[in-house]
């Protein structure tokens, strides 16, 4: 089975991660076109098209994550690869503000026993109510803002991270940004068990779970009230 890759932009095709290129968005079915092909050798975060392999995407998350399709040649680091052609083939129109909340909550939740106070884990809940309306924007800050107040109150732990980047407030960042945070952090702690890679493949699986449309929101929503 042929691998796919992803390229994470702004809506509009913009990038996001920074660069400068305007990339042609797919239409209907149709993927877009082609970017101009980079001559020479490439460079990563200098000369060529930057891609993800699935498992890199966590560390990336923003506004849109599209597939693309690579041409000619490609080289891979650990985070990210380059290549010299690229083109969008369909947006993963199941990422949004919601599910990257959502996915926020399951990373922190992931480290959840780790959680020494209970504002934290309070802060998680709320950031989850938050994505299904079921809390309003003043709520979800004052969660925040707790969690902020757990962390202080004892020693530095990324499990309060992770609690923080959940409940994150819309005003103060993103939802991608409080998923890619609250992962990052919830991998960390598992690090510290000598499970890096098992926590960013549990993410990985789970992120794809959500991109793939296979996670019951109207259930989970339920079990909320």
């Amino acid at each position: 089975m042929t691998e796919k890759y992803y390229k994470v932009l702004n809506a509009n095709g913009t990038c996001f991660h920074g660069g400068k290129s305007s990339w042609p968005l797919p239409e209907g079915k149709l993927p877009g076109k082609w970017m101009p092909e980079i001559k020479g050798e490439l460079s990563p975060c200098a000369k060529g098209y930057h891609v993800l392999k699935p498992e890199m995407l966590v560390q990336w998350l923003g506004p849109a994550i599209f597939e693309v399709e690579i041409a000619g040649d490609v080289i891979w680091q650990p985070d990210k690869g380059v290549c010299s052609q690229a083109r969008l083939v369909r947006r993963m129109e199941n990422w949004n503000d919601q599910t990257a909340r959502l996915f926020a909550c399951d990373c922190a939740d992931a480290v959840r026993h780790l959680m020494k106070d209970k504002r934290s884990t309070d802060a998680v809940d709320v950031a989850r109510r938050f994505a299904f309306g079921l809390a309003t924007k003043e709520e979800l800050a004052a969660a925040w803002d707790a969690a902020w107040a757990a962390e202080r109150d004892v020693a530095w732990d990324a499990a309060w991270d992770a609690a923080k980047a959940a409940a994150w407030d819309a005003a103060k960042a993103a939802a991608w940004d409080a998923a890619r945070d609250a992962a990052m952090a919830a991998a960390w702690d598992a690090a510290r068990d000598a499970a890096w890679a098992a926590a960013k493949a549990a993410q990985t699986k789970r992120l794809f779970q959500y991109l793939n449309g296979e996670v019951d929101l109207e259930a989970m929503k339920e079990g909320l009230k």
